[in-house]
């Protein structure tokens, strides 16, 4: 089910509320593109700024209008097991495809605390679930030992793989099946020439048909076509974090008139100097003129 490439929506503002129709929008845009799955409320999606009932109601509005075309991952994660736990529940309530679970941050749990973590949400909630390591913004990485425990927890079907190691890829599918997808744009097809399975991707926000042709051209065995689209991507996927993400890719819809690129604090506007470098690649690309 979780192959291809899944994009991770941004979230549209406006003047400081969660904008609906815009997110609408942006996932009927999605789905004429290619996308394979949506997956609402991650990083991308400004998570840690939004409220419960935010959350709940993007989820919510997501699934509704995807209406069972593709699937919605839904991210669901939290550094206190117990909020996680009741996103997942809502998640599956809705009728959320699976859950999308980053490691608890600033806590710092041990392997056995991550261990139980992932395997309560995955019991409770009865929802396929997706771990999603990302060290750079977490400070903790799970061990490629404590994935392969975890593979064997009913539910528990893959991990988006943002380390930026194609050895912890390499280490995981070494110990087990699990499907690993790429949480790091650049590093999608040589992850998948590993055994990944595809991409969480920031930058399909822009060009969900290319990405969506690399994970395909892959995966259908023609890799010299993927390995075009991973060249032509390549300095558009680096341009995405410049800043912090979503700061590049919302400035980005901005100049391509798809969102205001409103952000929520503490994230703030671009430097007018990195807006610059950002511009110049959008048009190297063919996106601006």
């Amino acid at each position: 089910m979780f192959e291809g490439s899944f994009v991770a929506l941004v979230t549209p503002f406006v003047n400081g509320q969660v904008d609906y129709k815009k997110l609408k929008e942006l996932v009927e845009f999605h789905i004429e593109n290619g996308t394979s799955g949506i997956v609402p409320c991650g990083t991308t999606g400004e998570s840690a700024t939004l409220s419960f009932e935010d959350h709940e109601r993007i989820v919510a509005e997501v699934v509704d209008v995807v209406n069972g075309r593709i699937p919605v991952l839904a991210g669901t994660g939290s550094n206190n097991t117990m909020e996680a736990l009741r996103l997942t529940k809502h998640a599956k309530k809705v009728g959320a495809n699976g859950a999308l679970l980053i490691t608890p941050y600033y806590n710092k749990p041990t392997a056995e605390g991550l261990y139980r973590h992932y395997r309560l949400i995955a019991e409770e909630a009865d929802i396929p679930v997706v771990i999603y390591n990302v060290p750079s913004r977490t400070g903790i990485s799970i061990l490629p030992e404590t994935v392969a425990r975890l593979s064997e927890v009913k539910n528990i079907v893959g991990i988006k793989e943002a380390s930026g190691s194609i050895d912890q890829t390499t280490q995981i599918l070494q110990l087990c099946n699990i499907t690993v997808l790429s949480g790091d744009d650049s590093l999608t097809l040589p992850l998948m020439s590993v055994g990944g399975k595809g991409v969480i991707s920031v930058v399909a926000n822009i060009v969900p048909a290319d990405v969506a042709a690399l994970t395909r051209s892959w995966l259908e065995g023609n890799p010299d076509e993927a390995k075009k689209y991973h060249y032509k991507l390549f300095p558009l996927c680096k341009s995405m974090f410049i800043e912090t993400n979503p700061i590049p890719v919302k400035t980005a819809m901005r100049f391509l008139g798809r969102i205001n690129g409103e952000l929520r604090l503490p994230l703030c506007e671009m430097t007018k100097e990195n807006e610059h470098k950002l511009s110049n690649v959008l048009k190297n690309y063919g996106l601006l003129s």
